[in-house]
């Protein structure tokens, strides 16, 4: 007999919260250090960044280190754009301007009726030790039991090690919890090796009954499944 459910992972990015559009904000920003630059060039320098930040985003573990992996990726930044009149710091302050983020219109209220039910809630995902902040300041935060980042665990999805600490932030083991995420390799198959039940969120419809696991296209289906 299964047991009955008492916490609920989440994944954030594509799951509680999106990103707006970085390279139209970036345009902006370093038009007002009087740098003109055009969107292909701008879409084309944020994509590096950010495959830069995918790839590295595990060292930011405190606030040093993540004020080290910022100048990095700024740096990378600032190469893709090739322009020479631009200087790291102007390119730093400009990208961090630009990089937001914000909840998902279903995500609060779902939160709120997961927790009505007694329900422990875990943000689990991969994301530098800023998660935390960058859940409150998308007004989630306080609808939350705990949140664990890949660079809080040193591991990042799939490895199951992110899971545990989540489980151990919810106080629950691996069958008493649902994963919740966007990702069939990081949420589906992670949460599966780590034991743990698992629910994909497919906003765009296109892996609806296609992943042998409950689809949802949006959190608002989420607490009739748990």
């Amino acid at each position: 007999m299964a047991r009955a459910t008492r916490a609920v992972l989440l994944d954030a990015l594509g799951t509680l919260v999106r990103l707006d559009p970085p390279a139209p904000r970036l345009r902006v920003e370093l038009r007002r250090s009087g740098v003109e630059v055009d969107a292909g060039a701008a879409e084309r320098a944020f994509a590096a960044e950010i495959a830069y930040y995918v790839e590295h985003h595990t060292e930011g573990r405190d606030e040093r280190s993540l004020d080290e992996l910022r100048d990095r990726c700024a740096a990378v930044l600032l190469d893709a754009l090739a322009i020479p009149e631009l200087v790291l710091p102007v390119v730093r302050d400009a990208m961090l301007a630009s990089i937001a983020f914000e909840a998902y219109p279903d995500a609060a209220a779902a939160l709120e009726e997961l927790g009505s039910h007694g329900l422990r809630l875990i943000a689990a995902s991969n994301w530098d030790c800023s998660l935390p902040r960058v859940l409150d300041g998308a007004g989630l935060g306080g609808l939350l039991d705990g949140v664990v980042s890949s660079a809080m665990v040193g591991a990042r999805k799939p490895d199951r090690a992110l899971f545990e600490a989540a489980l151990a932030l919810a106080g629950c083991s691996a069958d008493e919890a649902v994963h919740v995420g966007d990702s069939l390799e990081n949420d589906v198959r992670g949460a599966r090796a780590a034991g743990i039940r698992a629910v994909l969120v497919d906003r765009t419809g296109g892996a609806r009954n296609a992943a042998g696991v409950p689809v949802v296209s949006g959190l608002g289906e989420l607490p009739s499944l748990i």
